[in-house]
This record gives C-alpha cells, structure tokens and sequence, in this order.
C-alpha cells in the first residue's frame, strides 16, 4: 500500500457516499454550497477520538453559526457510530468507511507502527473543504489538543473570504 498519494489543497474534494450510524447515507455533494470539516479519526471509544469527537461536539454551535457543517469518518461500523454518537452526545453525523475506500481516496489510510506491529489504518486528519467542493485546508496527523479551535478560527476566515 505504498504510495498512496494524499489529495492537495486546491484539488476539488473527492465525492463519496457513506452510510451513518442512524441508518441514512449522506454524500459531500449533499453540503455544496457550505464549508464542510470532514475528520478522519482512527476509532470510535478510544481516548484521543473521543477527546476530537467532544472537542467537535462543544464547537459545533460556533461552526454552525458560520455555516459549517462537521462530518467525521472512519472504518467503524454505523452500529458502532450510533453507539458512539449516542454515549456522547455528538451533534453531527458519524460516517462508516468500512471498506476504507473514501479513507483511502483522501490518502489517510496508512500502514501504521503502534508497540512494534504494523497494521493499516487512518491516520487523523482532518480537511476544510469549501462550499464549490475544493480542499481549502489539510490538517496531517492532526494533534488532537487546540486543533479543533485552529480548525474553526480557518472556518471564519474561509466564510468571511
């Protein structure tokens, strides 16, 4: 899995469809005309998701306010979203890339090291995709502390642009 390119800043957005942990599909094109912030996070229920999906969940009002909208991704299961949603109190919708196929469109599905085994996975990144579908903004290997302020501080900036 070598070689796996990530999309640029100022490439158009690759569209996807994903089921959600209520049961529904949603795809990006359902959000032109809006920002969209579309999280990638390893696992739903581990520290540092959870700590991203809460810092997501306390801003979401403030993201609202500019017409953002907050989609997070990642190979967990919609069951396993809706649980996670649910315990949470998460205000946007969780979306299941089982197949790592949209994680993989977008470059984030990485071959990782975790205690001396390799495994693939995502990697957590995070991308601010303008209302006309174009990548605005990549956030690598995102560190989970203050990022989610950083991300909605760019958000205003893209609004007021």
């Amino acid at each position: 899995m070598e070689g796996i390119q990530m999309v640029e800043e100022g490439q158009k957005a690759p569209d996807f469809t994903l089921p959600t942990g209520t049961g529904e599909t949603m795809s990006l094109a359902d959000f032109r005309g809006k920002p969209v912030v579309l999280y990638f996070y390893p696992r739903d229920n581990t520290p540092g998701c959870t700590k991203e999906a809460c810092g997501f969940r306390d801003l979401h009002e403030a993201f609202s306010e500019v017409g953002a909208v907050i989609l997070g991704v990642s190979t967990d299961s919609p069951s396993s979203h809706k649980k996670f949603a649910e315990k949470y109190q998460l205000p946007f919708p969780l979306l299941s890339d089982e197949d790592a196929a949209v994680s993989t469109a977008y470059g984030v599905y990485k071959e990782k090291t975790r205690y001396g085994k390799k495994s693939m996975g995502i990697e957590r990144t995070t991308f601010l995709i303008d209302g006309d579908g174009v990548i605005r903004k990549i956030y690598p290997r995102v560190k989970v502390e203050g990022h989610m302020e950083q991300v909605l501080e760019d958000v205003r900036h893209l609004s007021n642009g």
